[in-house]
C-alpha cells in the first residue's frame, strides 16, 4: 500500500532497441523507499503546469486544471503522507523528469499520482510543467513502435519497451511526437502514461 514504512519500488533498466541494426539504449529509473532529507521550500507564486486552454477538468486554486500532468524537477523528490514536512516521508523518486499526475492542491503542496497508481504529497517547487511521458507501463515484457510520422503503417524509427521514459515535444490528440533514449519519433498517444486521451500539447 501507499505510504507503508520502509516500501520499496524498483525498476528495472528498459531497452530501447532500433529495429533491423541491432542498435539498443538503456533507460533505467528506479524509486526506494523511505528518507528523511531535509526539504526544500517552495518560491512564492511559483506555478506548475503546461495545460493549457483546458475546460474539461474543474480549477485548482493555483488556477490550473485538476487533475493535470507534470514532471518531477529533481533527481530525488521526497513524497510524504500529508501537505507538510511534519508528514513522515513515504518514499522518495529517484528519477528526474519522471511524470506524475496532480489530484490535488493545498498551499504550496501537491497530491501528485504515479503511473502505479500510488499517491504522496510533494512540494510545488520540486514539479516542472515540462511533459513527459511513460511509454504503456501496463504491457509489461512488450514494445510499442516509434515511428517516423504521425499515421499507422508509417516507417518504424524504433521499437519501444514499456516504461520507457520519454520526452513529450507535443501530441494533436491522437499522435504524440516523443524522444526516448535519443530516438525521436511518434507514438499513438493511448500507449502514453503522462498525457490525456484527446489532450492536444504544444
Amino acid at each position: 500500500m501507499a505510504g507503508s514504512p520502509g516500501r520499496n519500488r524498483r525498476f528495472g533498466s528498459i531497452i530501447l532497441s532500433v529495429a533491423c541494426i541491432g542498435v539498443a539504449a538503456a533507460v533505467a529509473w528506479s524509486v526506494i523507499g523511505k528518507r528523511t532529507d531535509s526539504q526544500a521550500i517552495a518560491a512564492p507564486g511559483e506555478v506548475t503546469g503546461s495545460i493549457v486552454g483546458e475546460t474539461q477538468r474543474p480549477v485548482g486554486p493555483s488556477g490550473l486544471p485538476i487533475p493535470r500532468f507534470v514532471s518531477l524537477k529533481a533527481e530525488k523528490v521526497n513524497v510524504r503522507r500529508g501537505p507538510s514536512s511534519d508528514h513522515p516521508v513515504a518514499w522518495v523518486f529517484q528519477r528526474k523528469g519522471l511524470p506524475v499526475e496532480i489530484v490535488a492542491e493545498f498551499e504550496n503542496w501537491r497530491r501528485v499520482r504515479d503511473s502505479d497508481g500510488e499517491e504522496g504529497w510533494i512540494l510545488q517547487n520540486m514539479l516542472s510543467g515540462k511533459r513527459t511521458a511513460v511509454i504503456a507501463p501496463w504491457k509489461q515484457g512488450q514494445t510499442v513502435p516509434l515511428l517516423a510520422n504521425a499515421q499507422p503503417g508509417a516507417g518504424l524509427v524504433a521499437q519501444a519497451a514499456a516504461g520507457v521514459l520519454a520526452e513529450v515535444e507535443g501530441c494533436n490528440g491522437q499522435w504524440c511526437q516523443v524522444d526516448a533514449g535519443s530516438y525521436d519519433g511518434f507514438v499513438e498517444q493511448t500507449q502514453l502514461w503522462g498525457v490525456y486521451p484527446g489532450e492536444k500539447v504544444d
